[in-house]
């Protein structure tokens, strides 16, 4: 009888770097119930077996669509922008909730995610980054923006990430387009030499997106006024641990609302 009170879920990436973590504890969570899983590399296997995982098993499919035979209740998507947003579309199609953990999803496809949600009455989650620390970082981001005249983003990560900006960058940039419209001292048209090294124009923030090894995931928004800046960071180590946590709760809050939600503090507030 327990069973039937949890939230089925189905992971998307399940045996990536954070969606493999995801997926173990929610193999032993008490709330949330795994029931399929999407991997190309172990199609076919149970995620039982690639993951070292007791109990029930969980059939690991190439495709959304061959996942969601599986009734669920949400998905979370935890694979690359080429596939993200099929899969979220056919999820919605289907009647089930997403929670977005890829990152590299532009606003274009967030709006056309968005009103499809809406029409079939579906929730949609997307969260840049679970951490808690980042939902910290927007929110005091937000607050420095009504306050300080200026600002830019850097955006690190390991010399692999192949999407750039980050889906964080991409929603902090957004979030604070909605605070208010920011001026440069010195238009991009009037700025001199090579352009592109005062970065790349992010609603309305120039952002830099560095990729070196050695670095994991960090974020960066600086502040400035004449005599004065503010610096805000956050920095991720190299386990993706302190992501369940964010992911559990927008899990759990997905099905509270109709149509998209952008940022995990939507819930949370």
């Amino acid at each position: 009888m327990a069973n039937q009170s949890k939230i089925k879920v189905c992971v998307a990436g399940a045996t990536g770097w954070a969606g493999s973590e995801l997926a173990k504890a929610i193999a032993v969570s008490g709330e949330l119930e795994l029931v399929a899983a999407i991997s190309r590399q172990h199609a076919g296997k149970s995620l039982n077996e690639v993951l070292d995982i007791a109990g029930t098993k969980i059939p690991v499919f190439a495709t959304i669509e061959e996942a969601l035979t599986v009734p669920c209740d949400v998905l979370v998507e935890y694979t690359k922008p080429g596939v993200a947003k099929h899969h979220i579309l056919t999820a919605i199609a289907k009647g089930v909730n997403v929670v977005v953990g890829t990152s590299g999803l532009s606003d274009e496809d967030y709006e056309e995610i968005g009103i499809k949600a809406a029409a079939h009455q579906q929730s949609v989650l997307a969260v840049g980054n679970f951490a808690i620390s980042v939902v910290l970082l927007n929110k005091f981001a937000e607050m420095a923006a009504r306050y300080m005249s200026n600002w830019e983003i850097i955006d690190y990560a390991s010399a692999g990430k192949i999407d750039a900006p980050s889906g964080s960058a991409r929603e902090l940039a957004y979030r604070l387009s909605q605070v208010k419209k920011q001026e440069l001292q010195v238009s991009m048209e009037h700025t001199q030499g090579v352009k592109e090294t005062r970065g790349a124009d992010i609603n309305g923030t120039r952002v830099h997106s560095l990729r070196l090894p050695g670095f994991v995931i960090s974020l960066e928004a600086i502040f400035g006024m004449p005599d004065e800046k503010l610096t805000l960071k956050h920095e991720a180590g190299n386990s993706s641990k302190p992501y369940v946590t964010g992911a559990f709760l927008a899990i759990k809050k997905v099905g509270s609302f109709t149509g998209l939600k952008r940022g995990l503090d939507s819930v949370i507030d």
